[in-house]
């Protein structure tokens, strides 16, 4: 085994271990430890990434080298280590961005344990990525929602721990149903590694064995991380977390946590029930058409918002529909769309969210639209990132998010009649409306206004700056040089099979 091959291990482990490390440091060295943290694990997912293209084929280690059942697995292919690399990338900046504003949102003495959530919330993010096991990732997504609901309430004002306690009914209803479908599924295959678990639901789809139970169990599976996602109509936790809790925590929960369920369900149907057996439950039918809804409602919810940050959270609802949407045509072009879509708007949401809160810096703190006039001018940086972010979610050309709906229109042609048409007539809906809010949110920051907050001191970080440049670069980056991403998200589905 070459050594490299330890990388998806080394990753988890670190991130885990970080987490004690820094509950033993102040805020200032937590910090800075989890900035170097995260770089080494992201070094090392671009080492494996290489390496993995190169051999042209996954693998899996065996941890404590202990078969099935006693033992447990880690897999990586090509898009294991795609993604935990652009996680690492997003993760970085987005704590590099809403680095000033953390320090003046949390308390001194707290500000270390959210450096240990964050850790935390990365080793989670890393397990669902790599685990071939899953009951392992049932675990890492208990570890998950733990951490994101510490990272939505750690400003502890009213708002927050209401949107926090939301958040947490919501994903403990979505963990039991997840729950039940895993235990059906050991119930019926007596494995928990993903490689058994479908060689047992293939012969079982086969023989027409426990029939019922396999498409209960998809079903659970499937509702429980829609509802982990905020998939429509399962969203109603989502504004006020993204909306009242620091920067940092919304562009990382935006960006992340939501993408690592998604990314997990992918997991499930190829490497757990299998995509054919996924196809013949007709489960997908219905991911569909929450995704078409999730297209439309989020993006009418968005438009009647008055505040920035909330219109930004209910335009994830709709970003999600698209996910799912992809998912729902059935085809591998549909589900390379839709993964491709979970770095654009990974990449794009975060910008969004760490330029808004520059643009309401210099416009009293206020995140209402009648104070955001003129900010633009009064903050340029995050007026021309927002700018990008915006244009990007639109599907301008030249940025990911053109390249997101170009892949999902070509994808839908090529399906079948009756999912084409609504799938186009969707597509072009969403994206008008899409122009709507965050156009009408253009204008406004860069309509010419004298305003009392024209004197106020712009605050200009390294980190801030850093971050937003980055940013837009990435979006740039995605939507002019997506032929070997998309090669590559590609190629780790076909490992998947």
């Amino acid at each position: 085994m070459d050594f490299v091959q330890n990388i998806p291990f080394f990753s988890i482990l670190l991130s885990l271990f970080s987490g004690t490390v820094t509950s033993m440091l102040s805020g200032k060295w937590a910090k800075r430890w989890n900035a170097f943290m995260i770089t080494v694990i992201g070094v090392m997912s671009a080492i494996l990434l290489a390496y993995l293209l190169n051999r042209g084929q996954s693998y899996t280690f065996m941890m404590g080298h202990f078969p099935a059942p006693w033992g447990n697995e880690i897999r990586a292919g090509v898009l294991e280590a795609l993604m935990a690399l652009f996680f690492c990338v997003i993760m970085l900046l987005s704590l590099t961005g809403g680095r000033a504003h953390l320090e003046e949102e949390i308390a001194k003495s707290k500000q270390n344990l959210y450096y240990i959530l964050v850790n935390l919330l990365l080793s989670s993010l890393l397990a669902l990525i790599y685990t071939n096991d899953l009951f392992t990732a049932y675990v890492f997504v208990e570890i998950n929602t733990i951490s994101a609901c510490g990272l939505i309430m750690i400003r502890q004002n009213g708002h927050t721990f209401e949107a926090a306690i939301r958040y947490m009914i919501m994903s403990l209803l979505g963990s039991g149903l997840l729950l039940l479908g895993i235990c059906i599924l050991y119930d019926c295959t007596g494995h928990l590694l993903m490689s058994n678990i479908k060689s047992a639901v293939t012969i079982m789809s086969v023989t027409g064995r426990y029939h019922v139970p396999l498409v209960v169990a998809i079903a659970f599976i499937c509702v429980g991380l829609a509802i982990k996602s905020a998939l429509f109509p399962f969203h109603s936790w989502l504004p006020n977390a993204y909306g009242y809790s620091t920067a940092s925590s919304a562009a990382i929960l935006s960006s992340l946590v939501s993408k690592g369920y998604i990314f997990l369900l992918i997991k499930i149907c190829y490497r757990v029930i299998g995509w054919q057996v996924i196809l013949n439950s007709k489960v997908i039918h219905i991911l569909f058409l929450f995704g078409l809804c999730g297209m439309i409602m989020g993006s009418l919810s968005a438009i009647q918002e008055n505040d920035i940050r909330r219109m930004i959270a209910f335009s994830s609802v709709a970003q999600i529909g698209y996910i799912y949407m992809g998912i729902g045509l059935g085809t591998l072009e549909g589900m390379t769309a839709s993964v491709y879509h979970v770095l654009s708007h990974a990449a794009t949401k975060s910008l969004l969210f760490i330029a808004a809160v520059g643009l309401t810096d210099v416009s009293g703190k206020s995140k209402k639209f009648i104070d955001l006039t003129g900010a633009g001018y009064r903050n340029k940086l995050a007026g021309i990132a927002f700018t990008v972010g915006s244009l990007s979610m639109v599907g301008v050309p030249g940025f990911s998010g053109f390249i997101s709906k170009l892949l999902f229109g070509t994808a839908c042609v090529q399906n079948t009649p009756y999912k084409m048409l609504p799938t186009l007539i969707c597509l072009g809906i969403s994206t008008i409306l899409n122009a709507i809010y965050f156009m009408k949110t253009v204008i406004r920051i860069y309509t010419p206004i004298k305003s009392s907050y024209d004197k106020m001191p712009v605050k200009k970080t390294f980190g801030y700056v850093g971050a937003l440049v980055c940013f837009v670069i990435l979006n740039i980056v995605l939507g002019m040089c997506s032929t070997p991403i998309v090669s590559m998200i590609q190629t780790g589905l076909k490992m998947f099979s």
